[in-house]
């Protein structure tokens, strides 16, 4: 056997990835400098990150091409890469989440505790899940350095690592589709621009702009007294886990810790994150009727729409009117509005925020967000999930088959918008749908037995919602994984497989595994 993949190049180039995400952890070093905490810690973090980016930016071979087969390895090698380097700064501050023990290597045990939990962290972080193992969140326990750090995770794996990385290397322009497709979420990758560096510069614009957007808004809200405790440092750390539907928080309440104007402020901007960020490329050429009649868009709206309506309708609804259950008024018209349309569009992107103690709520307004939970956003936004473009042509290809049951000689393909939707996409999609649901099914079992393993007690519907929380990336579960639970009590091998389900949620699955056959590092 002869390989055929130029692993070097890829290496090389994930090295370069770590350089820039150097550059990045100046804003934890100047959260530090401001509250004159933890300024040793993200400079040895910095010095630390870029020294192993140039070390293996060594491997380039100059003469090398990055052919497909290069770029899938190189966008998996990269994820796995910053999750990697992400656990620095946990590790040099001392973070360790079941104790004080820290980095004390009289304790092996702790140690591979404290590794586990923070490579954990960090790609719970970077992948956007919002799964945390730091339990109670404040500062008193952690740094605003650090927990700004944490956010900051967040933004920069929302759009996407790679996207940014085509956006300003003009050597990885060549092969930036082949790159972006790669990381991108959704079945299809819709260029914007005859070049795809621009096409990749225009969608972190777009994004960079609704957050800076937000910022400002969450901190007028601050200004003007209807928003007390959001100051300038809680808008702007916000701001870096909204936009890319992270969820992480500096507050132990989530958003339940603001005002419900600051609630209401949230919804729109979820729902911006889960929409495919190309429409809003046709809004500012004045494109409209692009964005309204596109299938996607219409599908994904009126899911959020109804699944809002019918929690809506069972939280106003409730046995006990007045009654108050995991932070919702029962018979409170805004209360109950507001609880339903934040947890619909929280849960349907996978931002994984909350308002209220879901966990808490009546069983079957949990099966319904459970629901929720596979659908995901759109194709092309920050929204993790199955993603709503694959469901309709799931929907669209099932009812041909019964219609060309009846009707054996019909050609009938798969249209949406109008448009016919290639085969190779049909059959992509039913692919990856399969390995998803076969994953999360498998891994639904394997927490379980783990967790019974070591005399850890999970219901059903708990050991379910870990499983489509990481690979979803989706943070919140039922039960002690509520929204304002944690995956800290699990055993160290079951996060490690809940690390292996947010690497391949996140890069949507296909490209990790195909890693992994034969065909692919032969002749």
């Amino acid at each position: 056997m002869r390989v055929s993949v130029n692993w070097r190049q890829s290496v090389a180039l994930v090295g370069t990835v770590q350089k820039y995400l150097a550059v990045a952890l100046l804003v934890p070093l100047l959260v530090a400098v401001v509250y004159g905490d933890d300024v040793l810690v993200f400079l040895a973090s910095i010095l630390v990150t870029a020294g192993v980016g140039v070390a293996l930016e060594r491997f380039e071979d100059d003469h090398a091409e990055l052919g497909l087969e290069e770029a899938l390895l190189f966008v998996t090698l990269a994820w796995v890469g910053v999750s990697v380097g992400g656990t620095i700064p946990y590790l040099l501050a001392g973070v360790d989440t079941a104790s004080t023990v820290g980095l004390s290597l009289a304790s092996p045990t702790a140690l591979l505790q404290s590794v586990v939990n923070a490579l954990f962290e960090s790609t719970s972080g970077y992948t956007t899940t919002g799964a945390t193992v730091l339990g109670e969140i404040s500062f008193d326990r952690h740094s605003h350095a650090l927990l700004m750090y944490r956010q900051l995770t967040q933004w920069l794996g929302g759009m996407g690592i790679i996207v940014l990385m085509v956006a300003i290397l003009p050597e990885l322009a060549v092969n930036g589709a082949q790159l972006i497709d790669a990381e991108a979420p959704g079945p299809e990758l819709k260029k914007l621009t005859p070049q795809i560096a621009e096409t990749a510069r225009i969608l972190w614009l777009v994004y960079a702009g609704f957050t800076l957007l937000y910022v400002v808004l969450l901190y007028a809200f601050h200004l003007v007294g209807i928003a007390p405790n959001m100051n300038l440092y809680q808008a702007i750390a916000h701001g870096f886990t909204t936009l890319p539907t992270g969820g992480f928080s500096p507050e132990a309440d989530s958003i339940a810790a603001f005002s419900p104007a600051v609630q209401w402020l949230v919804i729109p901007f979820i729902v911006v994150a889960g929409t495919n960020f190309a429409l809003f490329y046709f809004v500012l050429k004045g494109k409209y009727s692009d964005v309204f009649q596109n299938r996607e868009f219409q599908g994904y709206v009126g899911a959020a729409a109804g699944v809002a309506l019918i929690l809506w309708v069972m939280l106003f609804t409730g046995a006990a009117p007045g009654l108050e259950l995991g932070g919702v008024t029962q018979g409170a018209v805004e209360n109950s509005l507001r609880q339903a349309a934040f947890q619909t569009v929280t849960l349907l992107n996978s931002t994984g925020y909350a308002t209220s103690d879901f966990a808490q709520w009546d069983e079957w307004a949990q099966v319904v967000l459970l629901g929720v939970m596979f659908i995901g956003g759109s194709a092309g936004s920050t929204g993790g999930g199955v993603k709503v473009i694959r469901w309709l042509v799931i929907f669209k290809a099932a009812r041909r088959q019964l219609e060309t049951t009846v009707y054996p000689d019909v050609v009938e393909p798969v249209r949406l918008g109008g448009q016919v939707v290639d085969e190779d996409v049909v059959r992509g999609v039913f692919a990856f749908t399969f390995l998803y649901l076969v994953i999360f099914g498998a891994s639904a079992v394997l927490v379980a037995i783990d967790a019974g393993r070591v005399g850890l007690s999970l219901s059903t519907i708990e050991a379910v919602s870990a499983s489509i929380a990481t690979i979803g990336n989706i943070g919140p579960g039922f039960g002690m994984l509520g929204p304002f639970g944690s995956y800290l009590d699990f055993p160290a091998t079951t996060k490690l497989l809940m690390i292996g389900l947010m690497w391949l949620g996140r890069l949507e699955i296909v490209p990790v595994l195909v890693l992994f056959t034969r065909s692919f590092w032969e002749w």
